[in-house]
């Protein structure tokens, strides 16, 4: 009778999350050096509970001196994004913000205090997020911690071409201890939870899969004719399009050299073809870009100046209008956990070209939705663009599935998921005890 009314209870008041995620900020602009699919998705899911009555406060290491360390506007009524000093206020590698973290927990856990909040459950984002999470856990008495992870360094590991790309020890080992420390951890597909049991030896019964969603109100078809006049594309282009953060896994060299393919098999059609890019930062003097600038120079390399436009980040706000205005998104990574690029595309009634990898695997449907190619392979991939391309009918079809196969992911349908997820943990946790914070020392 006791644990049947502790379910009740759960199920009825008002929940509070503490949502990390340490490494990079919510609200930041897509297709920076560290930001992409993980940074939508806590912005959007953090939304839609807010809507739904769900406090949740987004903790994040702060970056930049000049923003202001608390945002309560931009997620709606219940939500925040709470910027923590931890470490210099400048942008960090991962590995650099790790011997910062044991600050950014004893300022989360003051800020609680001063607030006087008590969370009911930790969800954590990223390897650095979890570690932050269990400290927190204990200090707070107990509350239960769904994790996230979105990349794994192992897999990223098993894909990596050189040294540069591989993943450090200290991730690896981290990641492992979190295996253990968290109480719940979702997997975007079916495929992150066999990696997940397969390369850590996780506990299966931990594991539930929730995919990500996508916002079917912003992301939905837009005229043609007006998203190119929008974004200023000419109405007789035939657009490509790729959208994400500039690094090796993402296999934009791949694409590059598809596009040379289609170069030399199109005759006079190339002449409309056009490729733009989006993501990375254009200031030549940012050293972190320095795959954008690889990837410009293999572009004058394969005489593709007339064909590729490197575009830098763009804000979500106008991502709608571009994936509108291609004939298609083509996302050729090496690794994917999830895609929420492809996800976002389909909603706006774009197929796509994606490589058969992790989540993308599953999420686009070969066929119907768009293609399926083996990971770096220029030629089949410019085959499978020069299909699309050639056939309007084939794409039409493809569009309409795309959009409807999309709307089975909007953000309600997965935020009823993940708060049963959090309401189940709570319920299965046993009553908080009162712990004194003690010194932050490394696991």
């Amino acid at each position: 009778m006791i644990e049947e009314d502790k379910i009740n209870a759960v199920t009825h008041s008002p929940l509070r999350v503490a949502m990390l995620s340490v490494h990079t900020c919510p609200l930041a602009v897509l297709g920076g050096k560290k930001t992409g699919g993980m940074n939508v998705y806590v912005r959007e899911l953090s939304a839609e509970l807010s809507r739904r009555g769900i406090y949740v406060d987004v903790f994040t290491r702060s970056q930049d001196p000049c923003v202001p360390h608390v945002n309560d506007t931009d997620l709606g009524d219940r939500a925040r994004v709470i910027h923590i000093p931890a470490g210099p206020e400048a942008p960090l590698s991962s590995d650099q913000i790790y011997p910062h973290l044991p600050e950014f927990v004893e300022n989360v856990t003051r800020f609680a205090e001063r607030e006087g909040i008590r969370y009911d459950v930790i969800h954590s984002h990223y390897w650095l997020s979890g570690w932050a999470a269990h400290k927190l856990q204990q200090a707070w008495g107990g509350p239960p911690i769904v994790q996230m992870f979105h990349t794994l360094g192992r897999m990223k590991n098993r894909i990596a071409r050189s040294q540069s790309e591989r993943e450090s020890a200290l991730r690896i080992e981290t990641e492992q201890q979190i295996m253990n420390w968290a109480d719940i951890l979702v997997a975007a597909t079916p495929a992150e939870r066999i990696q997940l049991i397969w390369l850590y030896n996780a506990d299966m019964r931990k594991i539930r899969v929730v995919p990500p969603g996508v916002d079917v109100e912003h992301f939905q078809p837009v005229p043609r004719r007006v998203a190119r006049q929008i974004i200023g594309i000419p109405e007789h282009a035939q657009l490509l399009l790729f959208v994400g953060r500039i690094e090796p896994l993402k296999g934009v060299d791949t694409l590059l050299r598809a596009i040379a393919i289609l170069k030399d098999r199109m005759g006079d059609d190339i002449e409309r073809l056009c490729l733009s890019v989006i993501g990375g930062s254009l200031d030549d003097e940012d050293d972190e870009d320095v795959e954008l600038r690889r990837l410009r120079a293999l572009s004058d390399e394969l005489g593709l100046e007339n064909f590729v436009t490197f575009l830098g980040a763009k804000s979500q706000d106008t991502l709608q209008y571009y994936y509108s205005a291609a004939e298609a998104v083509i996302m050729p990574s090496h690794y994917e956990s999830f895609g929420m690029v492809a996800l976002e595309a389909m909603a706006c009634g774009t197929p796509v070209v994606a490589s058969e990898v992790g989540g993308l695997a599953y999420l686009v449907q070969d066929g119907l939705t768009g293609f399926h190619v083996p990971a770096d392979d220029p030629e089949e991939l410019a085959g499978r663009i020069h299909l699309m391309l050639q056939n309007d009918e084939l794409r039409r079809e493809m569009s309409s599935v795309a959009r409807s196969y999309a709307q089975g992911y909007s953000w309600p349908r997965i935020a009823d998921q993940i708060e049963q997820i959090y309401r189940a943990s709570i319920a299965a946790t046993p009553e908080p005890v009162s712990v004194r914070p003690g010194s932050w020392e490394y696991a």
